[in-house]
């Protein structure tokens, strides 16, 4: 994007008080950010209300226009504006797209073809591994996996996602020199060198409650369906898939245990006619792309250790193994240690205890 180009849509876009519809509504009139900014009061005063047309009147911060325009000079990142060739195709296709975006790292991820993958933030180990393993099989078979930088699900997802052909997208509700959770920053680091940032927030811009759930329209909006791994009946990822529904994307959800809160979300949306998913090939059979090197890992039903097998693979805790395996509770905390160390299964909060996916 030339510079007089750039500085015109963030004259434009910074405006504070005038969002995306109103920006939208003066694109429709006047045709560019230029024609807006040059339009006279009258003009203006035709397109917007007056509340808005005060705010116009104000215009952009030029600390905030400075800011932006240092980080977009910095290797990496840019900006995308309505009409830009690299700005993402599948965004065109929603109500609202924003009129401008801000990216760090490969912007050609924006343009191939993606899934979604979202879920708890207070995810168990099962759902993490889920996540990431769903998140590799589908990255290999070529789709890029986005999802909401968030603890839990999320980053599982761009874990599994990152090193395979896919990569992936973090959408963020900050601004891009701003990282939250803090605990995600090396995490984000690896996301910019191989995949790319996303925001519509302007730089400089903190963590905000309601910044999270907007940007979700936006991991739907990119995807070609929103994949659910672990969601209480209340999570913000339900969110992000009544957006994809709206959006005419694709719903899928991962089945979990009855007993669990966190699986009551995903049973709540297949109720509702979401594709159950129990396969990589699920997913790719439902998005139509074919099943070719996506296997992902099937759970057996027995073992050769009893203890797992009487573990099952929902959450127990001391008393409930006591009861199914006759062993002494000493005995019991020893063996669980050493499978703990092995890496097969997860000591969880509240004393419980799970056996960890294909174990």
């Amino acid at each position: 994007m030339a510079d007089a180009n750039l500085e015109d849509w963030l004259r434009f876009s910074l405006v504070s008080g005038i969002g995306g519809a109103y920006q939208r509504r003066l694109l429709k009139a006047f045709g560019s950010p230029g024609a807006a900014l040059g339009a006279s009061s009258g003009a203006i005063s035709a397109v917007l209300p007056a509340s808005a047309v005060a705010a116009w009147r104000t215009g952009a911060d030029p600390g905030a226009i400075a800011l932006t325009l240092d980080w977009v000079d910095q290797p990496g990142n840019h900006v995308l504006a309505l009409g830009d060739e690299r700005y993402p195709t599948p965004l065109l296709e929603t109500a609202d797209p924003p009129t401008v975006l801000y990216a760090k790292g490969r912007v050609d991820l924006l343009q191939t073809p993606s899934i979604a993958i979202v879920g708890s933030r207070n995810a168990t180990p099962q759902g993490r591994d889920t996540a990431r393993a769903f998140a590799r099989a589908l990255g290999s078979a070529g789709l890029t996996i986005v999802s909401g930088l968030a603890l839990g699900i999320d980053a599982a997802a761009h874990e599994g996602g990152l090193g395979t052909p896919g990569s992936t997208v973090a959408v963020v509700g900050t601004g891009l020199d701003v990282v939250y959770p803090a605990r995600n920053r090396d995490l984000a680091h690896r996301i910019a060198a191989d995949g790319v940032l996303l925001s519509e927030f302007s730089i400089g811009t903190g963590a905000i409650a309601a910044n999270f759930p907007r940007r979700n329209r936006l991991i739907s909006g990119l995807s070609r369906g929103v994949l659910v791994v672990e969601a209480a009946i209340r999570s913000g990822s339900l969110s992000t898939a009544r957006f994809a529904g709206e959006q005419g994307r694709e719903v899928l959800a991962i089945p979990g245990s009855i007993h669990s809160p966190l699986s009551r979300g995903c049973h709540a949306l297949i109720k509702q006619g979401a594709k159950l998913v129990e396969s990589a090939e699920d997913v790719l059979e439902e998005l139509g792309l074919g099943v070719v090197g996506a296997s992902l890992p099937v759970a057996v039903a027995t073992t050769d250790d009893p203890l797992l097998d009487a573990m099952g693979h929902d959450p127990c805790d001391l008393d409930a193994l006591v009861a199914r395996t006759g062993l002494a509770i000493d005995a019991l905390q020893v063996r669980l240690a050493e499978l703990e160390l092995d890496g097969v299964v997860a000591c969880l909060p509240g004393g419980r205890f799970q056996r960890l996916p294909g174990r």
